[in-house]
């Protein structure tokens, strides 16, 4: 197969083409993304279509302010996209805070409660759709062999740069993947959604991630910080790292 600018798969929406990951699929992807892809070794690895993740780190609301604990736990699933994220941080004394961030058929929600039943916020609509989406694909080097889902386009834009665009339903997402000299994603860009006095804007986002290690036997990052870059300045708001992670629900954990 010849190498094209965009490459897409010619699956049913939402399926990946086989149970295992075989050369023949990297064959039309951008050279950045094959090199990418065979350094994460996914050929002849088992296709992932279930993640359960735990993290833990800290996090700030806005700039300037101090730091606060949070572990989280995640559940994904790549066919098709899918994740609920289940954060809780305890910033003051007798304070319990929880998020749930979550895109499900199609839609984005973000519910933040208080002592887990005190609804603080509840946010949805077309921006929380496409910025749930956009999470999505910016955390899938945690699931590289999800990049061969027919639901992606891969674009080569640059020298170690690659723009992928995943649909899902109604609702498209677009990011920029940052390789480095070693074939990694060591960071991904876009534009996105920000809530700011119950408005939303478009913001430059981006993930920086590095710490790769092996889970069964494909190399997956497991630090990463997230960055708003606003006219006033950059605002790191997450500082965090996988503690455990699980594919396809195989009972294999993989603790860091």
């Amino acid at each position: 197969m010849k190498y094209s600018e965009t490459s897409t798969n010619a699956q049913p929406a939402g399926e990946l083409r086989t149970a295992l990951v075989t050369e023949i699929q990297l064959e039309g992807l951008p050279p950045d993304m094959q090199r990418y892809l065979n350094y994460s070794q996914v050929v002849d690895k088992e296709v992932i279509t279930s993640v359960r993740l735990k993290q833990e780190g800290t996090y700030r609301t806005q700039p300037g302010q101090k730091w606060f604990p949070m572990v989280a736990e995640q559940y994904i699933t790549t066919a098709p996209p899918g994740f609920t994220w289940h954060m809780i941080s305890h910033p003051l004394p007798l304070i319990s805070l929880s998020v749930t961030d979550q895109f499900h058929d199609g839609h984005g929600n973000l519910r933040v409660k208080l002592w887990s039943f005190l609804t603080l916020g509840n946010a949805s609509g077309p921006e929380m759709d496409q910025g749930e989406l956009q999470r999505y694909l910016g955390e899938m080097a945690w699931y590289p062999t999800a990049w061969l889902s027919n639901t992606i386009e891969l674009r080569a834009v640059d020298t170690h740069m690659v723009q992928a665009t995943l649909r899902q339903k109604d609702v498209s997402a677009t990011a920029v993947l940052h390789f480095n000299e070693q074939g990694q994603i060591a960071r991904v860009t876009m534009e996105r959604y920000m809530e700011a006095n119950g408005r939303y804007e478009l913001n430059p986002w981006s993930g920086e991630f590095y710490g790769y290690k092996q889970v069964d036997g494909m190399w997956i990052p497991t630090r990463f910080e997230i960055t708003w870059h606003l006219a006033s300045g950059d605002f790191t708001w997450l500082v965090s790292e996988l503690i455990e992670i699980e594919f396809n629900q195989s009972g294999k954990v993989m603790k860091f």
